[in-house]
């Protein structure tokens, strides 16, 4: 473990570790969390710094190999969003100073992952398919088929649990648990609405479908902002626009551009997180078809080629260091 003390230039501290595999220390570091995909560093218990590695999890297990490229895609997928929806409500972004690194404000964050949906998809039609009509107090109509477009889009809420699998909860029950007020829920579930509405029209464009997606809050000096990443192939599912009216009439599978496929590799081999399961083998040419997905979802709802970019941990060290001298000057 680097120590906050090591001068910022010393041999000690590079290479840095910036892939996620050791935590290293920045000037003004106050904590230091390992997530799932990203590792997050807060500076003088004001501004975080966000780093998106390449590991890849799915059922809350991080899988064994790294995705090229993954980072940078989650990374710069997000930054656009942001930005794409910054008038509809504050976020927490101030700065992307590498392709896989992103600096904001530090908020107090809401225990709730705000799901919202526009179709009958994922966990969704799993409860649907079990015969329930009721998700996280949202109601599903009979006669659906899986993937089918609901009415208007449902909002079904997770815990954000900080261990383990996160948990359905219903807005009342989030009222009563006092993981949010009254007036809290309204305003999330509004801006979760406009958000999901801007992401779909943003995909439509592009030929693409929203199909669901989560959204996670924060309040900063009592304003409720909004945190994380936003429309990413890891918080987000996207169908193709072209044919999915032919393959739901047929009952085919839509070609979707999401994480889902993974799940459904692990699925097919016997994963799904349980206790006793054993993550299958990643070879070579999965993990390749992994990265060129990403990269395609990517190119298709930011609607320009994806460049590559490998710098090594000392120029993203060094990025990281300029931004966070000039945001604290």
């Amino acid at each position: 473990m680097l120590k906050s003390s090591d001068a910022p230039n010393s041999p000690v501290l590079l290479p840095f570790l910036l892939s996620g595999m050791a935590p290293f220390s920045f000037p003004g570091q106050t904590r230091f969390y390992k997530g799932k995909v990203r590792d997050v560093y807060t500076i003088n218990d004001e501004l975080l710094v966000m780093i998106a590695s390449d590991r890849i999890s799915a059922f809350d297990v991080i899988l064994p190999r790294p995705i090229p490229f993954k980072g940078q895609v989650l990374n710069q997928i997000a930054s656009f969003m942001l930005a794409a929806t910054a008038d509809i409500c504050p976020n927490w972004l101030l700065e992307v100073p590498a392709p896989t690194v992103s600096i904001g404000k530090k908020c107090d964050p809401f225990k709730i992952e705000m799901v919202v949906r526009g179709n009958l998809t994922g966990h969704a039609w799993r409860t649907y398919s079990a015969g329930k009509r009721i998700l996280c107090g949202a109601a599903m109509p009979d006669g659906m088929k899986e993937n089918d477009h609901f009415p208007s889009p449902v909002i079904t809420p997770s815990t954000k649990a900080a261990e383990g699998h996160d948990e359905d909860i219903s807005p009342e029950e989030i009222i009563n648990t006092g993981l949010a007020t009254a007036d809290e829920w309204q305003i999330l579930s509004d801006y979760a609405l406009k958000l999901f509405e801007r992401g779909k029209e943003i995909a439509a464009k592009q030929g693409l479908i929203l199909v669901d997606t989560k959204y996670e809050f924060g309040k900063l000096d009592g304003e409720i902002v909004l945190m994380d990443e936003i429309h990413t192939p890891d918080s987000s599912r996207y169908f193709y626009i072209d044919g999915f009216e032919e393959r739901q009439s047929k009952g085919e599978r839509q070609k979707q551009l999401s994480k889902e496929f993974v799940r459904e590799w692990l699925i097919v081999n016997d994963f799904m997180g349980k206790e006793g399961q054993t993550v299958p083998e990643m070879k070579d040419e999965w993990v390749d078809t992994i990265s060129k997905r990403y990269i395609e979802l990517y190119e298709k709802v930011i609607g320009e080629k994806f460049v590559p970019v490998t710098l090594s941990d000392d120029e993203t060290y060094r990025l990281i260091l300029q931004s966070l001298e000039k945001l604290q000057a």
